[in-house]
């Protein structure tokens, strides 16, 4: 080639043309850095009939090529998914590709770091802090932060013992290959109906074909030992696996039970990874080295050379779709790249989405069952609490019987678990005097008291204050009152009921990190907690056999506002966080607090009948043409000036076209209507589903001119309607 188009990371242009210097060999997918001015960027080869370039330039104006990374080049699948996501999420085809090349280091030649261990020696100067370093390090090796952070103590005190002899330097290569898992190694024992299931997903493993299946089964059946056997056929076979998990705060977990089976953890990607471990984790998978990374979304765009298998558990989950950037679903996404790499897509869930049902019901998608629990573990029983028949005392949360359910357990040594899926201590903070309520400055949300840190937050923008002596509006002083209930609200309920007993609050605020995670497992399997009090992030993912009682403390919360899949989204929350009881031989029991026992979702989930629950929510979604049955598209658009928000808002809104099948709702102001200092308006596109909204919208967008103090996204098959 002596020339090559180059789709560079810059969002704003697209693809560019440059020449091939002499000695220099590229080919589609070569990562290469190319000139832009003054800059040198990132970029991907490309052929250009899939990336047209908008100008033709001439051999001799074109500017050569600089260097060309010392890694495999992108393969053509996953060329072909970034060019699919980009134009069905209405997205720059940078902007994805970005995602792909998410380690800059790993393009880089190779390196190495210095790691310290223990040399045994004892220094002279042994201070408390010394010798606690050195008792928590043990055999461990790592970086002189990672053991300050092992060991609890600061960065100097590793110094000095490094400088004391106590530790020493050991030269390690950063990118040194990961263990190979082992697919014969602690084989489980398997139901007659989960080994039937992994006949099947194996079967689509070993014919290395494209084939989405949904694989249902109830909380507790053993979904994860089933797909397990499909993960040992790639690995038999050689190729790679994706496991995508929703919350980073269940990789720990995963890793433990990973390692059970196979012999070794698998490679991990997530956010909390440090540069180094990011590096080397691209560099193996890109290699093919890596046979199987577990990680959220993001891990679903990384360069996998021979993919054989893509996972997606707890498929059901929200948190799959991005609302940053890139505004993809990662379910939707994985099965794309399934598609493209002839590879079957595994879909598992206790909860299937009414999106991934329908697609079952087309045929597209197999679909296979584990309808009982595994072992000698059944199902919960579960009960509603009528809170208007039997309130809580007042100035409670909890209701008389769901009290006394938790004394017993308490008696019995057995653990129990209330779900409230609201951060902090208290939604809202208003002045007894005045009235006045804290908001943040940044959005229009009230402003959470967290009191185990002492902080007014907001849970949108992340802005935080102290909580003030006396309010700001009258200077009254102790007249602030904190109104609703949060977790930590209900973890000072139960210190009060029950003093003696052990208690953890579990959110995304001390569930922050896989470490984290790890610890609280180990606390609740040593029966160092008796009563978990928790967000969804207890919801999913987690097995405590001794767990036997689950209290819903506000099973209404989820039903509140106008999202069309309020009531699927409680039913799969409440469902899921109803199976952490009675995982292990002793029975669980579910208390559900609500206001309206008698409401569709509330008696499915009592009874049991999800079939006939779905059944009235796909109906109702079929009659008013809402996902899966047809189409929406949100556009949002923001601005730090309020004027410009509304007139850009106007201008799309006026300019919106009139197509046969498609209806365009607003502008109007976002619930949210002020996000971190950005104004917001919102659009709502309604199409059916055989119409290619986007592009529509592309098309439309494409012709207008507005303010650059403007900013307009498009959101296709929106989750969030804030």
């Amino acid at each position: 080639m002596s020339r090559a188009r180059v789709l560079i990371l810059n969002s704003a242009l697209g693809p560019l043309d440059y020449r091939v210097p002499h000695g220099m060999t590229v080919e589609p997918g070569s990562i290469v850095v190319a000139p832009l001015g003054p800059r040198q960027l990132l970029g991907v080869v490309w052929e250009p009939e899939y990336m047209p370039s908008e100008a033709e330039v001439g051999d001799n104006r074109l500017r050569p090529l600089l260097a060309r990374a010392d890694v495999p080049p992108l393969g053509e699948a996953l060329r072909r998914l970034v060019e699919w996501t980009a134009a069905y999420y209405l997205a720059p085809p940078a902007a994805v590709l970005r995602m792909c090349l998410s380690s800059t280091s790993a393009l880089e030649g190779a390196r190495s770091v210095t790691e310290y261990r223990a040399t045994g020696d004892v220094p002279d100067r042994l201070t408390p802090q010394r010798a606690q370093a050195l008792e928590r390090i043990g055999d461990r090796q790592g970086l002189i932060r990672e053991l300050a952070m092992t060991a609890d103590v600061s960065d100097a005190v590793i110094r000095g013992l490094v400088k004391a002899g106590a530790l020493e330097g050991v030269e390690v290569d950063i990118d040194s290959p990961f263990p190979l898992p082992d697919p014969a190694y602690g084989a489980p024992v398997l139901s007659d109906d989960q080994r039937a299931a992994a006949d099947r997903l194996v079967a689509d493993v070993t014919a290395h074909r494209f084939a989405p299946t949904l694989l249902d089964g109830v909380t507790g059946s053993g979904k994860t030992e089933t797909y397990f056997e499909a993960v040992a056929e790639a690995i038999r076979l050689g190729r790679q696996t994706i496991v995508l998990l929703p919350e980073i705060a269940l990789t720990e977990p995963f890793l433990k039970r990973f390692h059970d089976r196979f012999g070794c953890e698998p490679v991990a990607w997530h956010s909390g990874l440090r540069s180094t471990q990011r590096r080397r984790a691209w560099r193996a998978i890109a290699s093919g080295e890596a046979l199987v990374t577990v990680g959220a979304r993001s891990a679903l765009f990384l360069p996998y050379r021979n993919l054989g298998l893509i996972v997606v558990d707890e498929a059901h989950e929200t948190s799959f779709k991005q609302e940053d950037g890139v505004h993809y679903h990662a379910r939707d996404v994985a099965v794309m790249r399934g598609k493209f790499e002839s590879c079957p897509v595994i879909l598992a869930s206790a909860t299937p989405a009414i999106e991934t049902r329908q697609q079952v019901a087309l045929g597209r998608y197999a679909e296979v069952q584990l309808p009982g629990r595994y072992g000698p573990a059944e199902l919960p029983t579960i009960e509603p609490i009528d809170l208007i028949a039997t309130p809580p005392e007042r100035g409670r949360w909890l209701a008389p019987k769901l009290v006394r359910m938790l004394a017993e357990r308490l008696e019995r040594r057995e653990q129990s678990l209330l779900f409230l899926n609201r951060r902090g201590y208290a939604p809202l903070t208003l002045c007894r005097t005045c009235g006045h309520r804290f908001q943040c400055p940044n959005c229009t949300a009230w402003m959470v008291e967290h009191r185990l840190t002492r902080r007014l937050a907001c849970h949108h923008c992340g802005h935080v204050e102290p909580v003030p002596r006396a309010c700001p509006e009258c200077q009254s002083e102790d007249s602030l009152v904190a109104c609703g209930p949060g977790v930590e609200r209900i973890a000072d309920e139960v210190a009060l009921l029950f003093p003696e007993a052990k208690t953890a609050v579990v959110t995304s605020d001390t569930i922050w990190s896989p470490a984290k995670a790890a610890e609280f497992v180990g606390r609740m399997e040593a029966g160092d907690i008796d009563i978990v009090v928790g967000t969804q992030l207890v919801t999913k993912g987690y097995h405590f056999p001794n767990l036997t009682l689950v209290g819903v403390v506000d099973a209404d919360l989820g039903l509140e506002g106008g999202d069309l899949r309020a009531a699927e989204r409680t039913f799969q929350q409440i469902r899921q966080v109803s199976g952490r009881a009675g995982r292990g031989e002793k029975p669980g029991h579910v208390l559900i607090q609500t206001h309206a026992p008698n409401a569709q979702v509330m008696q499915a989930l009592v009874t049991g009948e999800a079939d006939a629950f779905y059944e009235a929510e796909t109906e109702a979604r079929r009659d008013a043409g809402a996902p899966p049955f047809g189409r929406y598209a949100a556009i949002i658009v923001s601005s730090e000036d309020q004027a410009v928000a509304q007139e850009t808002a106007r201008l799309v809104g006026a300019s919106a076209p009139r197509v046969e099948g498609m209806a365009v709702y607003g502008p109007a102001p976002a619930p949210l209507a002020m996000l971190r200092g950005r104004h917001r308006y919102r659009l709502l596109v309604h199409a059916r589903r055989a119409l290619d909204v986007q592009d529509v919208i592309r098309d439309w967008l494409g012709g207008l001119d507005w303010s650059a103090k403007a900013r307009v996204a498009v959101d296709v098959d929106p989750y969030n309607f804030l």
